[in-house]
């Protein structure tokens, strides 16, 4: 009999031994190496189309070869699971004989099956439940599927679909996909991060979900967003998959649904404010660090406003941060106005920009807009912003409502009488672009997008809330109430739309054309902060990447089926301003960027285990 002492002890030792392992396993070895158990001699293995695993690593390992586990514990584990996939040799190898059926299939195969499978279900959250049990089951066909079908997947794994499962998450919560971290943890978070099997994590999506979309606080059920998100980290940017974790930091909620829900699975308590909610997050944001060094990649992500700005403020100079909400955003949105004046025309100082939705998504963009007008005409981001009206609640910012505004709108109150609706303020400052960012479904009007068609020729009408519930109007309304004179995005996907025999393709302002892509250009350099010359490159670079036959239907985003090139050309341009700047660590930089990003991208290509 073993003492119970003694077997906790050998349990951990166990445990170590197996996290050793399991980092090693994702560690591809270079100059022709092997991995642990897996065939990448010169002239075996398979070949990779996607780029080499290993070159997102910070360090390389000796080339060793160690085992893995066999037999039925390796078909319980999704990191090297392979299905069907494994061939005769690597069955008897591993001691799978019996424990699988007879046929062999291959990869694609595997991926076609599949595909005719989710194609079945009626509802999105069946196909995303499904997306989400293959993730739990076998690692690389998720990613190998989510890649070859991105157009198709993306709204199930992400908008709009994720925004109902999070709304349901604990319904269909299975196993674990990430860290809670909850007020529970207070004093303890730097060893919860030990409890996380990984020890190379270069990027951390983190929510505290008190603003999920535009679906409001649905407290620790927002662990669906990182979860999501890092998806695309891996899937578009190429980011490998244990080099990311996602994390939901649980202070409570104010939804009385969720806190009269005897299925809830989070605290059920009010939310936490002031000095106890600023110690949690500033024990997590230090923990990070001391866990994961200097340049793990910190995403925050729905966030309310007050704490998303003042988040992002306070940690942007000591640690490696980005808000999607205000960073990602404003860049995906950037890229497609500079894209958009090719069928415009003019220059960005050319032309008066109208918001609706004052938050973290509106001012963040506006004042990139600002950012990018001042690079372009050298003139002082105060002047610029001056092309820039916001309206929010109340009607149109103006300075005589200075006193009562939050400090993020200030900046936006100019000289102007009050203006108290929408339309009025569209009939009073006649924008050339409005944009919607304010949560709020149908608020471009019939009235309010005939009067923007009465004085442009072509409005850029701009409906970016998400899900698709809450988009300010559809795409088939903006073809239609402007005759088909208007250039359409959306937040959320919608169909092509045929006006007076002309199809429209409308296209989607998602921030999954950023950040990924964004993300691994920080990686590559090793940078260690971020600067907003970063995120004007990734504009600047997203836009370079629409062609003349995506104009011609009217688009101002290039196709997904493209987007593991374009997140390398975005990548490639974060990582040279990186270098520009100082602001990079992994020296000496690479010739070609482009080409080094590309080289960086985990592959979920089966390998061959010997």
């Amino acid at each position: 009999m073993i003492s119970l002492a003694r077997h906790s002890f050998l349990s951990l030792l166990l445990r170590r031994a197996e996290r050793k392992v399991s980092a090693l396993m994702e560690t591809t070895m270079v100059n022709g190496g092997d991995f642990l158990v897996v065939d990448n001699m010169a002239g075996g293995g398979v070949e990779d189309v996607y780029g080499e695993d290993f070159a997102t690593l910070d360090q390389l390992l000796t080339p060793w070869t160690a085992s893995v586990a066999s037999g039925y514990t390796l078909l319980r584990d999704p990191h090297h699971n392979k299905g069907l996939a494994f061939t005769e040799k690597e069955r008897d190898a591993h001691y799978l004989r019996g424990l699988l059926p007879p046929a062999v299939l291959t990869q694609e195969l595997q991926e076609k099956k599949l595909m005719h499978n989710l194609r079945q279900y009626q509802v999105p959250l069946q196909r995303y439940m499904a997306m989400m049990d293959l993730q739990e089951r076998n690692e690389r066909l998720f990613y190998k599927l989510l890649i070859d079908n991105v157009e198709e997947l993306l709204p199930v794994v992400y908008t709009p679909t994720v925004g109902e499962a999070c709304q349901k998450y604990g319904s269909i919560f299975r196993r674990p996909q990430g860290l809670y971290i909850s007020l529970k943890e207070k004093g303890k978070i730097l060893e919860v991060l030990k409890n996380w099997p990984e020890r190379s994590v270069q990027v951390i999506v983190v929510t505290d979900g008190e603003r999920i979309l535009g679906l409001g606080d649905l407290g620790c059920q927002g662990m669906g967003i990182p979860v999501g998100k890092l998806s695309l980290y891996t899937a578009l940017g190429g980011i490998r998959p244990s080099a990311c974790l996602p994390v939901t930091i649980d202070v409570g909620t104010n939804n009385e649904k969720l806190l009269n829900d005897e299925f809830y699975i989070g605290l059920k308590q009010r939310r936490a404010t002031g000095q106890e909610y600023a110690e949690l997050l500033q024990e997590f944001m230090t923990a990070v660090k001391q866990s994961y060094g200097e340049k793990v990649l910190i995403q925050f992500e729905d966030f309310a406003n007050h704490n998303a700005f003042e988040l992002l403020a306070k940690y942007s100079s000591s640690h490696l941060v980005f808000n999607d909400d205000i960073q990602g955003t404003a860049s995906v949105v950037l890229a497609g106005l500079i894209a958009a004046l090719k069928l415009v025309g003019g220059a960005l100082a050319d032309h008066t920009f109208l918001f609706l939705g004052a938050g973290e998504a509106g001012t963040g963009i506006a004042e990139l807009i600002a950012l990018q007008i001042s690079k372009e005409t050298n003139a002082p981001i105060e002047e610029t912003r001056k092309k820039i009206w916001l309206v929010d609640s109340k009607g149109l910012i103006v300075d005589s409502r200075k006193g009562s505004l939050q400090h993020f709108k200030k900046p936006w109150a100019h000289e102007h009488e009050p203006v108290k609706t929408l339309l009025d303020a569209v009939k009073a400052i006649k924008p050339t672009v409005l944009i919607g960012s304010s949560g709020v479904g149908k608020t471009f009007t019939k009235e309010v997008v005939e009067a923007m068609t009465s004085f442009n020729e072509k409005p850029l009408i701009l409906a970016l809330s998400n899900p698709t519930s809450q988009s300010e109007c559809t795409a088939e309304q903006a073809y239609t109430w402007s005759e088909g004179k208007a250039i359409y995005a959306s937040g959320s996907p919608f169909d092509p739309v045929e006006y007076n025999g002309k199809v429209f393709a409308p296209g989607q302002a998602n921030n999954a054309y950023i950040f990924p892509g964004f993300g691994l250009g920080l990686i590559i350099s090793g940078a260690i902060r971020v600067h907003d010359d970063m995120l004007l490159a990734a504009s600047e670079a997203l836009a370079a990447q629409v062609t003349e036959e995506n104009f011609e239907k009217g688009l101002i985003y290039p196709p997904f089926s493209n987007i593991r090139k374009i997140s390398a050309h975005i990548a490639a341009k974060v990582a040279a301003k990186a270098y520009e700047l100082g602001l990079a660590s992994h020296l000496p930089r690479p010739e070609n960027l482009v080409k080094y990003a590309e080289s960086c991208m985990y592959s979920p290509v089966y390998r061959n285990y010997r």
